[in-house]
């Protein structure tokens, strides 16, 4: 039987306590995709059956309502909370949409790598075209918000089966791609190494929304409901909660009043609770338990 290339099993009940600061029960952050897809190209789509033609106003105007007028909306939502939110950022945002970036450094949001635009997967790429392409991302990141991305998410949550040890090579400290645990763990990698941060497949307005068929009060039903659980296990065993949202799904007006809900039940706990960013999560992990604890 061919073992997971990617990483090891290990069960949660039988590692060391993973510990927070200040004895905090959850650490929760937000991840905010900040995309940009390209013109003429199908790509997720609100109604597939004009998914084909060029120009598609009805799909491409959909998403494109985020980077207009969805992610300002989110960012003073935010604001009202004091949460700092975690950008998934297309490096092409960074030419499109300047004024998004400008924002969030204002506001100090954390700063993930998620490839060039989200029409671009990484599919096919051979060893030097990935690591070409990651390089590339990386410094038109921190060209534009002066941090170099420590953590990635593949567009699409794609990846080759070298992309983790691309990224070790590229200097990361993590990937959000694999939604397999509620607290960091290592990914094998030949040479350095690498982190998993909990980012959740579920826990994510696209398959809420656009698969699933959620209604916005069923999301942040869902959200406070992860929150309430994880808390509770916290006082036994600390958990990491993230989950991600797009300024054209969650973004929407109707859809913004149900998120602020849910930011509200969250942030009643805050004694309780570490609101950071996946940045802080990967280093507190390698500084209390190194590259290759398990």
């Amino acid at each position: 039987m061919e073992p997971n290339p990617v990483y090891d099993y290990s069960a949660i009940v039988r590692r060391p306590r993973f510990e927070l600061p200040e004895g905090k029960k959850i650490a929760v952050y937000c991840g905010i995709s900040i995309e940009h897809y390209a013109w003429g190209r199908p790509a997720l789509s609100l109604a597939q059956f004009t998914a084909e033609l060029v120009p598609d106003p009805t799909n491409y105007g959909w998403r494109d309502y985020g980077p207009r007028v969805g992610i300002f909306r989110l960012m003073e939502i935010f604001d009202r909370f004091d949460l700092k939110a975690t950008a998934l950022l297309n490096s092409e945002v960074c030419d499109r949409y300047p004024e998004v970036v400008e924002e969030g450094v204002k506001r100090g949001w954390t700063w993930v790598g998620h490839g060039g635009n989200n029409s671009t997967w990484i599919v096919g790429m051979d060893h030097d075209a990935e690591l070409a392409y990651i390089e590339e991302v990386s410094e038109r990141i921190e060209r534009a918000t002066g941090t170099r991305p420590r953590g990635w998410l593949g567009p699409a949550l794609t990846e080759s089966a070298d992309t983790n040890q691309i990224l070790a090579e590229a200097g990361y400290d993590y990937s959000l791609n694999w939604g397999i645990d509620d607290e960091p763990v290592p990914l094998k990698v030949a040479d350095g190494s690498l982190l998993s941060v909990p980012y959740s497949t579920e826990l994510n307005d696209l398959p809420a929304f656009v698969i699933q068929g959620q209604s916005a009060p069923d999301f942040a039903g869902a959200l406070i409901d992860q929150f309430d659980q994880l808390l509770e296990e916290g006082e036994e065993r600390p958990r990491v909660m993230g989950f991600g949202i797009h300024p054209f799904l969650s973004g929407q007006p109707y859809r913004a009043r149900h998120l602020i809900a849910a930011l509200e039940h969250m942030t009643a706990r805050r004694d309780e609770v570490w609101f950071t960013n996946p940045d802080e999560i990967a280093a507190h992990y390698l500084a209390t338990r190194g590259a290759g604890a398990a």
